[in-house]
């Protein structure tokens, strides 16, 4: 038997720096876990590098994740359309007119155009994914956010007046639109629009949502227990905990509504002032789980039909922005 102790065994020179690649701990499985963890460090650094780094690649992962559900069968079917078309009834005329023109522009070849709508997001999303383009990924998701946000989302019902926080008011796409802008790569915090521009627009859209809780479809006696009931679901555990949270809301519309309006003031206002800003951004990342589960199933992931998460992780992420520009707490 030949023995790696023999350093002349068939005439071959010793070699004192080989070994034994299967039984030596310090050969390639060594030398393997540093490659691995040279490769993660490197993949962190390039997509996790700082808090901006982080949400933009947190974006541009949902930008692929919308660009996938595009390409569900549900999408290139009639009920697509169908669901476009059933947002124009209580729109102003201009608003129910184009979206009408739209979704007759798509059914001329569903298959073609959907697919390059789905395309087009998927694009977005590795644009913003890889650093070399982002600027230009950023910059395109804003276009297509304004594009999607009328026809595909009407503006959020704002002008049906049915813009309702706990079903995703005012649109995820909007939100998409502004985080880019906040996240956008330069050396200002709060990207193009700054801190305060950053602090403002938050406010905009909690007061906005404030206005929303108060509208007559959305502060009846059972409008809460309705708009939960009428949420995407698929899942029965959620179903379980829809019903449940309906039949608690059953009767108690106008005082949730109240509730609710009033919280969302206080979001919008406190942050703006940046009086207690932590603790409100943490009370609006609490309030968005509640709403994305219950009012908003998940966005309907589960259905088949959904073309977005929804605004629940959207505002999440937007809130992430600013906690990321307050000062650091005292340790």
């Amino acid at each position: 038997m030949l023995s790696a102790r023999n350093p002349h065994a068939h005439g071959r020179p010793h070699n004192p720096t080989s070994r034994v690649a299967t039984s030596d701990p310090a050969g390639p499985p060594h030398m393997s876990t540093t490659v691995t963890a040279a490769r993660i460090a490197a993949a962190r650094d390039y997509f996790v590098s700082d808090s901006r780094r982080t949400i933009q690649t947190t974006i541009g992962l949902l930008w692929l994740l919308d660009g996938g559900l595009q390409f569900q069968s549900f999408m290139y079917s009639k009920g697509f359309l169908q669901m476009l078309t059933g947002m124009e009834a209580g729109q102003p005329h201009w608003l129910s007119a184009s979206i009408a023109w739209g979704a007759r522009f798509e059914q001329t070849d569903v298959t073609l155009w959907n697919t390059l709508f789905a395309l087009t997001q998927v694009a977005i999303g590795l644009g913003i994914l890889y650093r070399p383009t982002v600027r230009l990924a950023l910059a395109s998701s804003v276009a297509w956010a304004v594009v999607v946000w009328w026809f595909g989302e009407a503006f959020g019902m704002l002008f049906a007046n049915e813009a309702n926080p706990l079903t995703g008011a005012p649109g995820a796409v909007l939100l998409y639109a502004l985080i880019g802008l906040i996240v956008w790569p330069n050396d200002r915090p709060g990207g193009l629009l700054g801190i305060r521009g950053t602090r403002a627009a938050w406010a905009a859209i909690w007061c906005l949502a404030a206005w929303a809780w108060l509208l007559a479809p959305n502060s009846s006696a059972n409008a809460t227990r309705d708009a939960i009931r009428s949420a995407p679901s698929g899942m029965s555990w959620l179903s379980t905990a829809q019903h449940h949270a309906a039949t608690m809301a059953a009767g108690n519309g106008e005082l949730i509504a109240i509730v609710l309006a009033a919280t969302s003031l206080a979001i919008g206002i406190t942050v703006a002032a940046d009086w207690q800003a932590r603790t409100f951004l943490w009370l609006a990342v609490c309030l968005n789980i509640l709403y994305w589960v219950l009012g908003q199933g998940l966005g309907g992931l589960a259905t088949g039909t959904a073309t977005d998460p929804n605004a629940g992780p959207l505002v999440i992420v937007l809130a992430a922005a600013l906690i990321t520009q307050l000062p650091a707490r005292a340790a």
